[in-house]
Formats: C-alpha cells, structure tokens, sequence
C-alpha cells in the first residue's frame, strides 16, 4: 500500500498520454469525438489511480461474500419480499414485476447473470470499503477505451483489467442469451432520450463493439418498443435481449418492457430482480447486519468480511431521529432506489428541513467511509472512488472516478474516469482479475 500512496501523492511520479488518448478517440470517428468534447469535457482524467495487491484482494473477497450471500436462495426471496412490500400475487409475481424465485432441489434456476454490475468502492488507511453496488453501471466500455490508448504507455504497475475487454464484453452478452441452438442476433440498447444521456457516446461504442462480433444492435427509447405475436419488436426488428440502461428500476413507467420481460419474449439485462437482490440500498444493511446474515446461514467468515468491508449502514426510521441529527456528520444518507448520486447528502450538509424530508422518504444511513486521494496537479488533490465492473461474479476491469465535491459528477477540470494501477509486489503475478 506504501507504494500505492506514495505514487497516487506524487502528481508527477505517472500521467496518462494525453496525446494518445485523443488519438485513440479521434479514431472512433471525428462527429464520435466531437460529441465527447462537446458533451463530456471531463469525462478522463489526466492520471492513473494506484492500488497496492492487498486492497484489489480485499475488494475480490467482498464481491466474492456478496455473491455467495445474494446467489442464496433465502436471500433472492427475501430481497422479492422486501422489494414487493411482502405483497405477492396469485402467480408467483409481485406488484413491482419480479418473479418469485424458485428453486429445483434446494438449487436456484439459472437466469441471466446481468451485465456490468458496479460494485463502488473507497480505498483509504483503514482498507477497502463497498459503499454501493449497482446493477447498470455505466463507464465499462469507455474505460476499455481509455486502457487501450495507454497500451505503449510507461505505467508503473499492471492494469488491473482483464486482457481482452472486448471479447470478454462479447462473450458476456452471449452468455446472457443462453440458447446454444439460436445465436445472438440483435441487441437494443434503451434509455430514455438516449441520445440527450451524458453517457451516449458509449452507446455509440457498445453499438460498434458488438456489431464487430456480427451482432445488429439499435439505441432506442422504451417508447419504441412494440410488443406483439410473442416478441419485442423495434419497427419490423425483433429483439433478442434488451441492454437496459433505465433508471426505472421496477419498469412500473415501461408497462411494454416490463410485460415482455415476464412473459419470456425477450431476455432483459439487467433486470429487476437483479436490481433487488443486488442495488436497492437496503441490501446495505442487511449486508451489514450479523444478526440477519446468521439466519440465512452465512458463514461466520462471510460475516468477518462483509462487516470489515461494508461501512455499517441501517435504515431510517423516525424514531432514530435524535441519535441521526446528533450522530449525523458521520453519516451518509441515500435513498432506498437513488441512482447517480441524486437524493444523497452528507450528514454534516443537512438542514433541518432536509433531514426532516429524509426521516419520512425512505432512506439508509452509512457510516462515512473517506474516499481516496490522488494529486493531479501542483495546486489540486482529487477524491476518487474505485469502481470494480463485474459479471457472474467475476471483475472485468477496475476503473477509478477522479473529483471534487461531495460526489461523483464529471464536472471536475483534471478529473473523471482514470485507469487503475496496482503497484508493488510483483506487479504481474498479484492482478488476476
């Protein structure tokens, strides 16, 4: 970790190619490159972030208890439960569009896996701390960018990604199809509006990436979407799997999706069970709850290092309301389904006013857990988060988030995403992601 400090206080000891990276992005197409200057001017960093070998295994290790706790299946019916207000249906569904899930002798059907789960970390002296998991991340395809441009670049360390990302990015969609006997044949990527999101560029190299593998691919709005004789159609195309990029996690404002998606038309990824076992902010605290975890039968070291990885978070209620107002400025409040960052407050910001709002509009409070530190200039020293991309359990890449402020928001001149480094102790053996 000594090395890791030392290299990330040092704003001179590692910069990123500037000269390379534009380079590489004037190669996806002039009006693809003018779009990311217009749009996200601070969309890199100027450094990489450095890791030492004990903090990425440490981030492995809590991802792995994750996956072992939320893959129960005690756990993925409770997670239905609790998203359903414990109000089921005559069919197995509850009112928010998840499936009740079964299991076949004590083993839960497979399903899909769901693509690009973030599991957002903050490394400091006291180790790496999972501050929220989610399940459409979005950056993976842009930071596989931005690892390529630096390929001849002399880095200290090895980056922490796996070798091939664009193969790696195939291969994982195709395994979401799941159908040995039918390929893969076309993928919609939607978001509402998508080409007024921030992150549109991406769309665009997503788009590229997969069509490359031989795979048609169209961006659209949920609203373009017409369900009929047993599939999801855009126009006259029928679509395979659905790469959902929504904010609607419950799909409650995409009757259409939401429908085709239960009835098995099309495969959705990431869907909304995936959302409630994984992403809804109260799975924080039950993560964090020793008490709950030994009733799902989680073994007592699972327990070790949820607790010693997870900043302890428990949901708000009214009548915490003195021991949160005086304890508040070690607290981080976030609402049950918040995305983006929005809705989040740090204790020491809140008014009265808000706090009162946050006592009444279902939230979690975290025990802060301080972000780390890169230097990028002589004058300025950044936060940064570190994000690990996983699918099925596995990390594909791990990226950090350069900035300033309370959060994440890719305003921040010098900032933005920066590849991840790890440094010290045999810098190749110890990355095996």
């Amino acid at each position: 970790m000594v090395e890791a400090q030392r290299l990330n206080a040092d704003a001179h000891a590692a910069r990123l190619n500037g000269a390379a990276l534009q380079q590489t992005l004037l190669a996806q197409g002039g009006q693809w490159h003018e779009l990311v200057v217009e749009r996200c001017p601070h969309l890199f960093a100027d450094v990489p972030v450095f890791i030492s070998p004990a903090q990425l295994q440490q981030m492995q290790g809590v991802i792995a208890a994750v996956e072992r706790v939320v893959n129960s299946s005690k756990w993925q019916v409770a997670s239905s439960e609790l998203e359903s207000g414990e109000r089921g249906t005559e069919n197995g569904q509850s009112d928010t569009g998840h499936r009740t899930l079964e299991t076949e002798n004590g083993k839960l059907k497979t399903g899909p896996s769901g693509v690009f789960y973030g599991y957002d970390f903050h490394l400091n002296s006291d180790g790496a701390h999972l501050i929220e998991i989610n399940t459409n991340a979005g950056g993976a395809f842009l930071n596989a960018l931005l690892i390529d441009s630096q390929l001849d670049v002399n880095l200290p360390g090895e980056a922490a990604a796996q070798t091939d990302l664009e193969k790696a990015f195939i291969d994982m969609f195709r395994s979401e199809w799941q159908r040995d006997d039918v390929p893969l044949s076309c993928i919609a990527i939607v978001d509402e509006l998508p080409e007024q999101q921030y992150l549109y560029p991406e769309f665009l190299l997503a788009k590229r990436l997969l069509e490359r593998a031989g795979i048609h691919v169209c961006i659209v709005d949920p609203a373009e979407l017409k369900s009929r004789d047993g599939g999801l159609y855009v126009g006259e195309q029928q679509i395979d799997l659905v790469y959902n990029r929504l904010t609607d996690f419950s799909l409650q404002q995409h009757p259409v999706l939401l429908n085709a998606y239960l009835a098995g038309d099309v495969v959705l990824t990431p869907n909304p069970a995936h959302y409630a076992c994984y992403a809804d902010k109260r799975n924080l605290a039950r993560l964090t709850c020793a008490d709950e975890l030994r009733e799902l039968g989680v073994t007592d070291a699972d327990i070790a290092t949820l607790q010693s990885g997870i900043p302890h978070t428990f949901v708000v209620q009214a009548d915490l309301e003195e021991g949160l107002w005086s304890n508040r400025k070690h607290l981080f409040f976030k609402p049950y389904f918040g995305y983006g960052s929005r809705g989040a407050y740090r204790g020491e910001k809140l008014t009265r006013r808000v706090f009162g709002e946050i006592l009444q509009s279902g939230y979690v409070a975290q025990t802060m857990a301080a972000p780390g530190e890169r230097s990028v200039n002589d004058e300025q020293t950044l936060k940064y988060d570190v994000r690990c991309y996983v699918y099925d359990g596995k990390i594909q890449l791990v990226a950090a988030r350069l900035y300033q402020g309370q959060t994440t928001n890719f305003r921040t001149s010098g900032g933005g995403f920066a590849p991840v480094r790890v440094v010290g102790q045999s810098d190749a053996m110890a990355v095996n992601v």
